[in-house]
């Protein structure tokens, strides 16, 4: 099988180092891609760190890739050599199942393939973008609109539709208000995505430091959670809450701040130990998760950022600083995500 370049994890408490990484000759219906950056999400972090379970060593993490298709096999018609793609959180599923034909994959019955760490139907451990190619099954690779950079639309493979997805689920639009929890690598791409909606945003944040950086991205109001009047003032006020903090959250207080029928997605899946049954009960409002969306949700999402360019703020770092990027992460210390260069890994 052939050998690329990566930077992977050999146990959970070594840094990340370079190896070579062994990808699966193209098949009939396989794209070869040169990837050209690959973003860091904060899930890397804890998958090569065993925080979510035992994980498989050697292993590349990174499911936020963007490249350029090297090579298809014979029988790809999507596709082309030269063509600007992404790969995101999924590598296959059963193609057949009552979720994979509802283009909802990451919920498939038989088997979801995730992009690193999963075991692919023929057996092997999939190996994600922090390497210089990779071969995915057409089925999973995305057009890249030739409006959006390869470098900041790398983190939207995963932040992207991660919010997208519940923000048109829950019907995020003119006349709406919308309040984003947390400015980091998820919320300011929520803010911008909610903003070309047509909704009112408002970021909800512990304090009001980034506060000129929110209403730059589109946020028409900035509300430090750290204040108890926050609560008492916004009463009522939103449409829809999207918590992007893995944080435990106040809820009740966050659900008094819904309207009636609002609703409040969590897609940083915090724990939950408040009552919230009165809340919810008493006025019809919804608390929902929400987990990345199917591929062709996702080809939505990258069209619609095309259409109204709409990149992640980002931070291009070489190869060799993964680690410590990996730390500045855990500190909060980027705005508002890291792109990896993977020329750096040639």
């Amino acid at each position: 099988m052939p050998t690329v370049n990566a930077y992977a994890a050999v146990s959970p408490t070594a840094p990340l180092q370079p190896l070579t990484i062994e990808r699966r000759e193209v098949g009939p219906r396989d794209v070869r891609i040169d990837i050209k950056y690959t973003g860091i999400c904060h899930s890397d972090i804890h998958e090569v760190r065993g925080e979510w379970g035992e994980a498989h060593y050697p292993l590349a993490p990174g499911h936020e890739i963007t490249g350029v298709v090297a090579e298809v096999g014979a029988e790809v018609t999507r596709f082309a050599v030269g063509d600007r793609v992404g790969v995101g959180c999924l590598v296959d599923s059963c193609g057949e199942c009552d979720a994979c034909v509802r283009g909802q994959e990451q919920f498939c019955s038989v088997k979801a393939v995730w992009t690193y760490g999963d075991t692919d139907f023929d057996g092997a451990i999939t190996q994600g973008g922090y390497s210089t190619q990779i071969v995915v099954t057409e089925r999973f690779v995305l057009h890249v609109p030739d409006a959006l950079p390869l470098d900041t639309a790398a983190p939207l493979m995963c932040a992207g539709v991660t919010t997208y997805a519940p923000l048109r689920r829950w019907g995020a639009g003119p006349g709406k208000k919308v309040a984003v929890v947390g400015l980091g690598g998820l919320g300011h791409v929520a803010v911008k995505i909610a903003r070309a909606l047509g909704a009112e945003v408002t970021v909800l944040s512990q304090s009001l430091s980034k506060k000129e950086a929110g209403l730059a991205l589109g946020a028409s109001d900035y509300r430090a959670t750290s204040d108890p009047a926050t609560f008492e003032e916004l009463a009522g006020a939103f449409d829809l809450i999207l918590s992007t903090v893995s944080a435990p959250l106040p809820m009740d207080d966050y659900l008094r701040m819904l309207a009636v029928g609002g609703a409040m997605i969590n897609v940083g899946s915090p724990p939950d130990e408040s009552s919230l049954h009165i809340r919810l009960l008493n006025r019809q409002r919804v608390l929902a998760g929400s987990l990345i969306g199917g591929i062709a949700e996702t080809q939505e999402m990258l069209d619609f950022c095309g259409e109204h360019g709409i990149g992640a703020e980002i931070e291009a770092i070489p190869a060799e600083q993964i680690n410590e990027a990996y730390e500045r992460v855990l500190a909060s210390d980027v705005r508002y995500r890291f792109v990896i260069d993977i020329s750096t890994l040639a």
